[in-house]
């Protein structure tokens, strides 16, 4: 990622989803939604295989979800426990994506394998994290059947999802690379006004 040009993706990516994170996440937390963690989930992966189909590099999920993590605790309260979650989604899917695709985003049987297997993962780590190393008194009072809802429903509804939203993703940000390589100048002045427009909003709503 030594291309500076790159790193306007990756904070793109990490602010659309911070501010789902901000603005859609707090209502779901806020009224107590089951299952909130999977449709915030969910869109976070389909954010990251979309940000991989444009950048496909090691390293660049990891800062997609950074940077996700950053802008919600600019703009909204800091609910650690979150951000965590946030970071650790991002690194999971950068793991398996290097390990599964590498150069390769095409292949729809692996890029959903990718998306099931970063579900699975990041859930299992971070119920796992925050229970047992972090000790955080919610989940400790939940205790093991709280990690094992997370991980295996919450995490299988997360998964079955990912499972399609992930190819298509890739497919997304593939195809919106051919419009970047086709107009330059056009597409990264977009993405910078974009980024301008994110971080207003996420001012406005947090």
């Amino acid at each position: 990622m030594r291309n500076y040009k790159n790193w306007i993706w990756i904070v793109l990516f990490g602010s659309v989803w911070g501010l789902a994170e901000v603005f859609v996440g707090e209502s779901l937390w806020g009224k107590n939604l089951p299952f909130a963690s999977v449709w915030l989930s969910v869109f976070a992966l389909l954010i990251l295989a979309s940000a991989r189909g444009i950048l496909n590099e090691p390293g660049s999920s990891t800062a997609v979800g950074a940077f996700a993590a950053l802008f919600k605790l600019a703009n909204a309260a800091p609910f650690y426990c979150h951000l965590l979650g946030i970071f650790m989604i991002g690194a999971v899917f950068d793991l398996f994506c290097t390990a599964f695709l590498k150069r390769d985003r095409k292949a729809s049987f692996r890029s959903a394998l990718t998306g099931i297997m970063s579900a699975y993962g990041s859930n299992a780590l971070f119920a796992l994290l925050i229970t047992y190393v972090i000790h955080y008194r919610p989940w400790v009072a939940g205790g093991w059947p709280k990690v094992s809802h997370h991980i295996f429903v919450s995490g299988s509804w997360t998964a079955l999802a990912a499972a399609v939203l992930v190819p298509i993703g890739f497919v997304l940000g593939a195809k919106s690379w051919q419009i970047v390589e086709r107009r330059p100048n056009w597409a990264y002045g977009s993405a910078l006004a974009g980024l301008a427009v994110l971080w207003v909003l996420g001012r406005l709503v947090g």
